[in-house]
């Protein structure tokens, strides 16, 4: 029965996401439960995408992309793969009317990372539209549920906040991105010569995004806001951390926030909507 099977790729993408993240596990078990399934299924959907780019060195990536993509836009069509992960993205993307311009784009930004290690701003921006901006507008379909006239209003700041979270994520992974593959994300910064000015600089555009999300996150419907803003909380508690440190502290050492404070936050979070304080 193809239920079985559904039910085992949508379980594969809640693995998935709970091997990779545990900020975003903590945040997807904050949202309804009816909606647990689909976002997971777009994080692994994002995931596998992603290491093929970031980790899969001693194969061909470039020919590995080219056949997810393909495998994609087949199971999109077909309703079914025999990759359980793109057998649950697919599911979500027929359900809640996913346009493949977002899917387009966002792959159009991991093709990117096999050949551009430098971006201008005019590259920056485009790679965080489909990295980060485009997966934001993915969940928030699933958010909205069908209802457009909500999710062509709460789309810009869905947009800041996913650019808010690729941001923040540069910062914390510049000793690997810099170190580790030679990429160099922030136009016009030499991370050899990476200097407070340039740190405040990328701060205050930062602060901005997460300004300009919070106001979308405070009008999600109720099934979807307790979980978006713990991971907006748990993002800002990285941030704050990253601001307190030097420019040479984050070139040598990967950020983190503790499991505990993760589950501090989460319980600040919750209380908070309770009181109607969100």
């Amino acid at each position: 029965m193809k239920e079985l099977y559904d039910t085992l790729s949508r379980t594969v993408s809640k693995s998935t996401t709970r091997l990779y993240s545990t900020s975003f596990s903590m945040g997807i078990m904050m949202l309804s439960k009816k909606i647990h399934s689909p976002i997971y299924s777009i994080y692994g959907f994002v995931r596998l995408a992603d290491e093929i780019v970031d980790s899969f060195h001693d194969f061909d990536k470039a020919k590995m992309l080219t056949e997810f993509r393909q495998q994609t836009y087949q199971a999109i069509e077909e309703k079914i793969s025999l990759n359980p992960i793109l057998n649950s993205f697919q599911e979500v993307v027929n359900q809640y009317n996913i346009e493949q311009e977002l899917i387009d784009t966002f792959l159009d930004s991991m093709e990117m990372d096999l050949h551009q290690n430098f971006h201008d701003i005019a590259s920056y921006e485009k790679y965080i539209l489909g990295s980060a901006e485009v997966v934001g507008l993915m969940c928030l379909r699933v958010f909205t549920d069908g209802n457009e006239e909500q999710y062509q209003h709460l789309k810009p700041s869905a947009m800041r906040l996913g650019a808010a979270f690729q941001k923040v994520n540069f910062l914390r992974d510049i000793q690997a991105d810099f170190d580790g593959m030679g990429r160099t994300y922030f136009p016009g910064v030499d991370f050899e010569k990476f200097n407070q000015n340039q740190k405040l600089e990328i701060e205050k555009d930062i602060r901005a995004d997460f300004d300009a999300a919070l106001v979308g996150i405070k009008q999600l419907p109720k099934s979807s806001r307790l979980g978006v803003y713990a991971a907006y909380r748990y993002y800002i508690a990285l941030f704050q951390k990253i601001t307190m440190l030097t420019p040479q502290r984050i070139m040598h050492e990967r950020i983190r926030i503790s499991n505990p404070r993760k589950l501090w936050l989460t319980c600040r979070c919750y209380l908070k909507l309770q009181l109607n304080l969100l």
